[in-house]
């Protein structure tokens, strides 16, 4: 059984390679290209909407995980229609910028559809005590798959780096869950093994671009995972927090510092904190290869050593991650000069 489910996360890779290579030669074909701005941290126009080929081979993986009975049948569903959704708006904001109204109306239907298979979000696991959210589970669930949907595209903005921090969260929330929840874990490695193909075209310097319909695939992925590990008793969503804090404290840090100036927190911009380090002269490989060692030698032993403790820890842990990236960017603030909307 062990063998066969090796040979499916290897020919997902494979899938991967080969479909993004193909997606490759359709951006160059119709000129689907990100030409470099001054918002870019690009130099070079470069193809886009390579994450189509990690997303078919992902959702091709899902589907024959839930039929095979690994992966049970809310969860696959919930992947598989949602993320459909997502990545096809993801595909036509490639090919022509939509209106953010139709991306977060489309996103929202698509965290319903995951949470009415997964069965609402009534309560939060914090360890000692289980927070009862009631009738606010669905609204509060809700936005959260969102926002985690959108804060993925919008990190996606150097070379390697989604694709880099994909493969580290899924692979540590596998490791985490393997002995207790193996749907989970083949979820999680089936994401882990997408992302792979398509870092092969991604890695720095990238011949091609993951683009919204990658982008944000993989945040409502984990979005639906984290759901999932919660329901499922297994690993409790305040730990995915941990897993993709690089992720999620720089968004979330940056949009709400741009919403209390005024700013256009939708709009393209270089104000991200890994943005700000390819303006100090940081190469995208040498930023990515940072975020990764923060994410092996720092938050993967962490989000360990929380999982095996009274899970208050949790909270406490996701608390100082947030406060010392706040430092950071604080202390980074003064040497940098954001370019504004």
């Amino acid at each position: 059984m062990a063998l066969g489910y090796a040979a499916l996360l290897l020919m997902t890779i494979l899938a991967s390679l080969g479909l993004t290579r193909l997606s490759l030669a359709y951006a160059r074909r119709r000129s689907l290209l990100d030409v470099p701005n001054e918002r870019s941290s690009h130099v070079a126009p470069t193809p886009r909407g390579g994450g189509l080929g990690m997303t078919g081979a992902y959702l091709a993986a899902v589907a024959a995980l839930t039929l095979h009975g690994a992966v049970d049948h809310e969860m696959g569903t919930a992947l598989l229609g949602g993320g459909a959704l997502v990545a096809a708006i993801g595909w036509v904001d490639d090919h022509r910028s939509l209106a953010a109204r139709w991306r977060v109306l489309t996103h929202s239907a698509a965290a319903l559809w995951a949470l009415w298979w997964l069965g609402g979000m009534p309560t939060v696991d914090l360890g000692t005590a289980r927070l009862t959210l009631g009738a606010w589970g669905w609204p509060i669930a809700t936005m959260a798959v969102v926002w985690l949907t959108n804060l993925y595209n919008f990190m996606d903005g150097i070379d390697g780096l989604a694709g880099t921090q994909a493969v580290t969260t899924g692979s540590v929330a596998a490791l985490l869950v393997a002995s207790r929840d193996p749907g989970l874990t083949l979820g999680c490695l089936a994401l882990v093994a997408a992302a792979l193909g398509f870092l092969w075209w991604n890695r720095p310097p990238a011949r091609i671009f993951m683009g919204d319909v990658g982008s944000g695939l993989l945040g409502y992925c984990f979005a639906v995972l984290a759901i999932a590990g919660e329901r499922h008793g297994s690993l409790p969503a305040l730990l995915w927090t941990l897993l993709l804090a690089v992720f999620v404290w720089d968004a979330t840090f940056t949009l709400g510092r741009r919403v209390i100036r005024g700013e256009r927190w939708y709009e393209a911009h270089r104000s991200h904190g890994y943005q700000c380090l390819v303006q100090k002269g940081w190469s995208h490989a040498q930023v990515t290869l940072a975020v990764l060692m923060l994410n092996c030698v720092v938050l993967a032993p962490l989000a360990w050593w929380v999982n095996g403790h009274p899970r208050w820890l949790c909270g406490a842990a996701v608390a100082v991650a947030a406060g010392c990236w706040l430092l950071w960017r604080w202390s980074t603030d003064s040497a940098t000069t954001e370019v504004g909307p």
